[in-house]
């Protein structure tokens, strides 16, 4: 699963680029376009349960979800017809599972704004804007080959009418394609996804604000939450890139002097906050397996069953599938390991239609 990171020039993305992989990746400078290509890293879903998991099962190595972030070159006003890096920019987009937009909601006088002017919500604006003009165009002219066809049209060909005209109906009110899902069947959304357009994707806002705005980050976030209404998640790059160098013993105490005494990161702002929210917005979930070599988190679609979880480790698994040995983490946690769950009557036997649920420690028997 990728994600992509898209961003007007000089919002602080490629500072945030460089600490949400823990590297000096993307090169950070106070000029527009300063990143061409894109830069990929591949980023650990931190969850403090496969620790205390590890901890309690007491094994030797642990390893978590991955999500893989595409760090893409900076977008300006015009962009849709070849302003900028025009359509080199669009068609990386095209590439990615996901959108993470980076707004600027921090004030800084020496680093320019494109606009001269801080505004996060003019600057979402301006990127919606491009994606939709985009896409509008690729759409009417498909629409309007498919409705030339009249009665000539096959079924798959009637499908594609149905599904550009929901889309051009969406993109007339400046709204993403991607709300039409809701009203379309199964196989229908597996042919939009094929069309690979710009706005049928998740997008996810990344609010960077300075340091002072810290401890009102929770009024900022529903500020933009409730405007753009899409899933935003408020950062401090410059905080997240003095916080890099230093280990996570000191990343703890720096972390508490701000926020007080935390036990759960994800309620904070910090980069492993904004990992998860995208890792969950793309419709992931992950199980944990867990023996004396290693404790590791397995990443599945939500709603997947037992023997489609047992595909995420290998595919003999499913295909051999007989049952499922589940205890759920918190039973684990309470009783002390396994052993003590499964002695504790915690542990249950289930078979091929078990949906797995967030949380769920589990065992595969198999017959190949």
């Amino acid at each position: 699963m990728k994600i992509g990171i898209i961003w007007l020039p000089n919002v602080g993305k490629s500072t945030l680029f460089n600490a949400l992989t823990k590297s000096y990746a993307a090169a950070a400078a106070n000029f527009p376009f300063c990143t061409i290509e894109p830069n990929v890293g591949i980023v650990d879903v931190k969850d403090i349960r496969l620790d205390t998991l590890s901890d309690i099962m007491k094994t030797k190595k642990t390893i978590y979800s991955a999500i893989k972030f595409v760090d893409i070159a900076g977008l300006v006003k015009g962009a849709s017809q070849g302003e900028g890096l025009g359509n080199k920019f669009l068609s990386h987009i095209r590439e990615v599972d996901a959108l993470v937009q980076v707004v600027r909601y921090f004030q800084d006088s020496e680093i320019t704004h494109v606009h001269g002017n801080i505004d996060p919500l003019y600057d979402a604006e301006i990127i919606n804007m491009e994606l939709i003009i985009a896409d509008l165009e690729s759409v009417d002219k498909n629409l309007a080959s498919l409705e030339k066809m009249g009665g000539k049209r096959s079924k798959e060909q009637d499908s594609l009418l149905h599904i550009y005209s929901l889309a051009k109906e969406s993109l007339d009110k400046g709204e993403f394609v991607y709300t039409i899902r809701k009203n379309l069947s199964p196989e229908d959304i597996k042919i939009l996804k094929g069309l690979q357009l710009l706005t049928d994707k998740h997008m996810i806002y990344a609010v960077n604000i300075a340091e002072d705005d810290l401890e009102n980050f929770k009024t900022i976030e529903a500020e933009i939450h409730s405007k753009l209404k899409r899933t935003a998640v408020v950062v401090c790059a410059k905080m997240e890139s003095e916080l890099m160098p230093l280990s996570e013993e000191e990343r703890a105490e720096y972390t508490e002097m701000i926020f007080g005494s935390v036990s759960d990161y994800s309620t904070i702002p910090t980069l492993d906050r904004l990992i998860k929210t995208a890792f969950d917005e793309v419709g992931l979930m992950y199980y944990f397996t867990a023996w004396e070599k290693e404790c590791r988190a397995r990443t599945v679609p939500k709603g997947s069953t037992a023997p489609q979880a047992a595909w995420a480790i290998h595919t003999d698994f499913e295909k051999g599938f007989i049952r499922a040995e589940v205890v759920n983490y918190n039973n684990i946690l309470a009783d002390g390991g396994w052993s003590a769950a499964k002695a504790a009557g915690h542990l249950k036997q289930e078979g091929k239609e078990y949906v797995v649920q967030d949380g769920d420690v589990m065992l595969f028997r198999f017959n190949v």
